[in-house]
């Protein structure tokens, strides 16, 4: 705290700056979480006050950012629809998860958790990042030209027969939970089913059609029907924007195009009174906690999202670090992972208390405001500080802003976000697996599996999935390098010099085996083919274990099985150099001394061959 004031006027005109530039990003989320502009607002300001006062990256701005918003998307459309569509309902149940989520994030930064994020495989992290830009673009494809399926009557009228049913439904889990048995008292469920009311139906319906219009899959089903009602006036801003967006960062970049292309599409629509959608109005006035959260916790409720907040928190780890390396690089320091993480999971927590969407380190953000001088925390509070006074002075004029300005302002980010590095590289890498007549990378496979499943299926399992292949493909890697190295299925093998005087009448009798490496999964299919190897005439075979650093689970029981083969066809084993885990290891399963007696592991290979001069005969 004794810095944060030594760079006031550089972080005061970097916070500002990040500020302004935060804004149009802020309101556009909020929008597209489904929660409204001012849960993007909030959601800004908290996360950016409180992140970087308790932070670890001292110029770290940080907010909603599009894959925290991308997944907070699909859980609020989800709750929001096991809540009869009502956003009051579900409120409570989503806000709880955003502060599970925060309070998960402040666990992982005590944990010192926080630097094994940088583990997470490249070819993960490009694969979601990528979904993320095409979620965006394709669910902010149906906004930008002014069609809302709720809106469009036919289309909801197809959902009336799943409303019935869902409602229907309702009212059995009603009567289950009351005690009720609906065969005994079958009239009162036909009693309740007749009180529906056609609104109920409706409203159903619209948030069914409203669900579809949200996803991925549904969006691009929609379109053809969408493109037959198209809003010329809303595709018109929503181009408008984007126009700018990239156009004016070619004149200069000093002032942010967002921002341009939200006040002179707005000021253009406004002025001239063009008849177009604006989004929901923002409160004016101080943000108050959302104590109902608390009055209506259940348990229960929450339960199933547990796994989803964790993967929310994971994702905002990520995020925030990624940015915080950026930062590094640009300010030669060095930030605190896990301070960053307990940063993030308080500036998260206080915003959803006060209702806003969780957020994460931003990096375009964080990069406007090192170039515009933040040196110190005090950068990110005042960027906060700053997205307050301008709700509170603004509300009123930023309520008047058209929502195809904002579905173009998210279509940019989403081209944005995208990892073109990543898709680049894809014909450039080796191809290092078959999978039929097909050859491929395996870091193209990964990407691909994260890219497809996270944008038509889920997100959450999407990432677990490619942690999953990543970390086979891996193994099997190194697996197969270290197999290569270990050298446990050579026959015909170079004796080592200590084995130079070894009897020659005894060769036929004894079998010297080599074991260089360490005995694991990678290895244990070419060590399982070990008795093979070994001649008809060998009654004694040594095991060479000096080199064999390690020995896994894997191993140890490919070890037993050879054991227990060359016991039953009356061959003794002797182990020469054994170390100290793979002896520790054998013991727990008792090989030792079960299968190998004491007096049958040696030291050196000289007391070995003295074991043999006497107790092996010659029989050729």
């Amino acid at each position: 705290m004794k810095n944060l004031f030594s760079n006031i006027r550089g972080d005061a005109f970097g916070g500002i700056t990040a500020g302004i530039v935060a804004l149009p990003l802020a309101l556009a989320f909020g929008v597209s979480s489904g929660l409204g502009p001012e849960a993007g607002l909030y959601g800004a300001i908290f996360i950016s006050f409180f992140a970087a006062l308790f932070g670890g990256t001292s110029t770290q701005i940080s907010g909603p950012t599009a894959p925290m918003t991308a997944v907070s998307m699909v859980i609020i459309a989800g709750i929001i629809a096991a809540n009869d569509g009502s956003v009051e309902k579900a409120l409570p149940a989503i806000l709880t998860v955003f502060i599970l989520a925060g309070i998960m994030q402040i666990g992982l930064g005590f944990l010192g958790l926080g630097k094994y994020i940088r583990y997470i495989p490249y070819p993960v992290v490009s694969g979601f990042m990528t979904a993320i830009g095409l979620i965006i673009l394709l669910t902010q494809i149906l906004p930008s030209i002014g069609y809302y399926p709720k809106e469009d009557i036919a289309f909801v009228e197809t959902f009336k027969p799943q409303a019935e049913e869902v409602i229907l439904e309702n009212i059995l889990k009603e009567e289950a939970g009351e005690g009720i048995l609906v065969l005994e008292n079958f009239k009162e469920t036909i009693e309740r089913a007749g009180k529906i009311k056609p609104e109920q139906i409706l409203n159903e319906s619209q948030t069914m059609a409203e669900k579809v219009g949200k996803s991925t899959l549904g969006a691009l089903k929609i379109l053809p029907r969408a493109l037959k009602n198209i809003n010329w006036l809303e595709f018109i801003l929503a181009l408008s924007t984007i126009i700018i967006v990239f156009g004016f960062k070619r004149i200069t970049k000093k002032i942010p195009s967002t921002l341009v292309a939200l006040v002179v599409v707005s000021g253009v629509a406004y002025g001239f009174n063009l008849g177009y959608r604006p989004i929901s109005e923002i409160p004016s006035g101080i943000p108050m906690p959302k104590w109902e959260i608390f009055s209506s916790f259940e348990l229960g409720s929450i339960t199933p999202y547990i796994f989803t907040a964790l993967t929310l928190a994971l994702l905002g780890a990520i995020d925030s670090l990624l940015t915080s390396v950026v930062a590094d690089n640009m300010t030669k320091t060095k930030h605190k992972p896990n301070k960053e993480l307990i940063g993030q999971g308080i500036g998260n927590t206080i915003g959803a208390v006060f209702g806003g969407i969780p957020g994460a380190g931003a990096t375009i953000r964080t990069v406007v405001n090192i170039n515009a001088g933040g040196k110190t925390r005090l950068s990110g509070m005042i960027a906060g500080i700053m997205l307050l006074v301008i709700m509170l002075v603004f509300s009123t004029v930023a309520s008047k802003i058209p929502a195809a300005v904002l579905a173009g302002i998210l279509i940019t980010v989403g081209i944005g976000v995208m990892d073109y590095k990543g898709l680049k590289a894809i014909p450039s890498l080796p191809k290092d697996i078959k999978l039929g007549p097909l050859k491929l990378s395996s870091e193209v496979l990964i990407m691909l599996v994260v890219l497809g499943l996270s944008t038509f299926w889920d997100l959450i399992y999407a990432v677990g999935i490619g942690l999953v292949i990543a970390s086979l493909m891996f193994m099997k890697k190194i697996g197969d390098l270290t197999a290569k190295r270990s050298d446990v299925k050579s026959l015909n093998e170079e004796a080592w010099s200590d084995e130079g005087d070894f009897p020659k009448n005894l060769k036929e009798e004894v079998f010297i085996k080599h074991i260089k490496g360490p005995l694991f999964f990678g290895s244990t299919s070419d060590f399982q083919a070990l008795t093979q190897q070994i001649p008809a005439t060998a009654k004694t075979v040594v095991l060479r274990l000096g080199r064999m650093q390690y020995m896994d689970q894997s191993g140890l029981y490919a070890m037993e099985d050879m054991l227990q083969d060359l016991k039953k066809n009356g061959v003794d084993v002797l182990f020469v150099g054994l170390l100290k885990q793979p002896k520790y290891m054998m013991e727990r399963i008792d090989i030792i001394p079960d299968f190998i007696p004491e007096k049958h592991i040696f030291k050196d290979f000289e007391s070995c061959l003295q074991w043999i001069k006497k107790n092996v005969e010659d029989k050729f």
